[in-house]
């Protein structure tokens, strides 16, 4: 089964390695299995909350 593929790019979602807009490379796009014991979990919400202010919703 694949996995969805996201491109930075252009902000499309594939199954493809390659974005079939822009030509550039996908990631995959697939969320961390949520844990109550996580211990990246300050980072994750680090790195949400600076996309939020990038993106001007905070």
């Amino acid at each position: 089964m694949k996995k969805i593929r996201f491109c930075q790019k252009c902000e499309k979602y594939s199954l493809k390695e390659t974005c079939q807009i822009c030509d550039s490379d996908t990631i995959i796009n697939a969320p961390q299995k949520y844990s109550r014991d996580e211990e990246i979990a300050k980072y994750r919400r680090q790195i949400k909350k600076e996309l939020l202010i990038k993106r001007g919703i905070l």
